[in-house]
């Protein structure tokens, strides 16, 4: 079965992000059916700059006199869907436990196999990398070619930094002009009320929001037994202690910023899934996309 093949253990094996997101989507298409497209509008859209692989009948002259580059239209049929893969690689991202992928490699490889299926159907993505003061972008394209380019983004990514996800929120906002969908991929170990104040403004513009909160397991049940050194990932500092004695306190507070992170999301008609990296990313994504399709026929009765 698919989700064997696609146990994050597995995949971790394989090394480099091409080749993981290659299994995950072969996993993902033996499991979906391709929807009909909605709304074949020949109607135009906007330019874009002219790529490798093309129709060169498209490309539009006037254009080209006018600003010596080559430019080709697009259609709305071409533009059904303008998706924006928000990515938080600062340096929590980096945990993993004793096995499987990174936090980081697993949403890489998520946003990846979501980005393949996305212009597949012939939609636009987007990617937007956050990671501290710096964010990394690739304007939203429709073509094989920019699958690639997406995923050499993804594949030289190194967790660092920290995340202001208030900030990405407010970036993606300028670049989202018209409606669009956001899928989000952090452990949000930074939300906080600006957060989401942004990412309310974002779903405020008419765009579909999906957070997807990444944790390893570990952080979610602290295993710990001995006594061991905690180190913060982002300059908080190192803490040796009995992980028995703060095991309840811990716990408590990580069951807390889950909630809560899922309490503010769902208050403000914003998708949230709380995603471990040891769950099958064929599950993940079938699930999430079968949803996004039941609620896309239950708004447009």
């Amino acid at each position: 079965m698919a989700g064997s093949l696609l146990d994050p253990r597995l995949l971790a094996r394989l090394g480099t992000l091409q080749l993981r997101t290659r299994s995950v989507v072969e996993g993902l298409l033996s499991g979906l059916h391709r929807s009909p497209h909605q709304g074949q509008s020949v109607e135009f859209a906007e330019h874009k700059e002219y790529a490798p692989g093309d129709d060169l009948r498209r490309i539009d002259w006037k254009a080209y006199g006018k600003f010596d580059r080559f430019y080709v239209k697009q259609f709305e049929h071409e533009t059904n869907l303008r998706a924006f893969l928000l990515l938080d690689a600062s340096a929590s991202m980096g945990y993993r436990g004793p096995e499987g992928l990174t936090k980081l490699e697993y949403a890489a490889t998520a946003a990846a196999a979501l980005a393949y299926l996305l212009v597949r159907q012939q939609d636009a993505v987007g990617l937007v990398v956050a990671r501290g003061a710096e964010i990394q972008y690739l304007p939203p394209r429709a073509h094989g070619a920019h699958v690639s380019a997406v995923l050499n983004v993804l594949e030289g990514l190194r967790p660092s930094g920290r995340t202001d996800l208030a900030r990405a929120a407010d970036f993606v906002a300028e670049k989202a002009r018209r409606r669009a969908a956001v899928f989000v991929f952090s452990d949000l170990f930074d939300f906080s009320p600006g957060a989401l104040v942004r990412l309310v403004d974002l779903r405020r513009m008419k765009n579909e929001v999906s957070v997807f909160q990444v944790l390893d397991p570990w952080e979610l049940e602290f295993p710990f037994e001995d006594a061991t050194r905690f180190i913060g990932l982002e300059g908080e500092g190192e803490l040796e202690v009995d992980p028995r004695e703060i095991r309840a306190s811990y716990l408590r507070a990580i069951q807390t910023l889950c909630e809560e992170a899922r309490r503010l999301c769902l208050q403000a008609d914003v998708s949230y899934e709380l995603v471990r990296t040891d769950t099958p990313l064929d599950r993940l994504l079938l699930g999430h996309l079968s949803r996004r399709e039941r609620s896309a026929r239950w708004t447009s009765r």
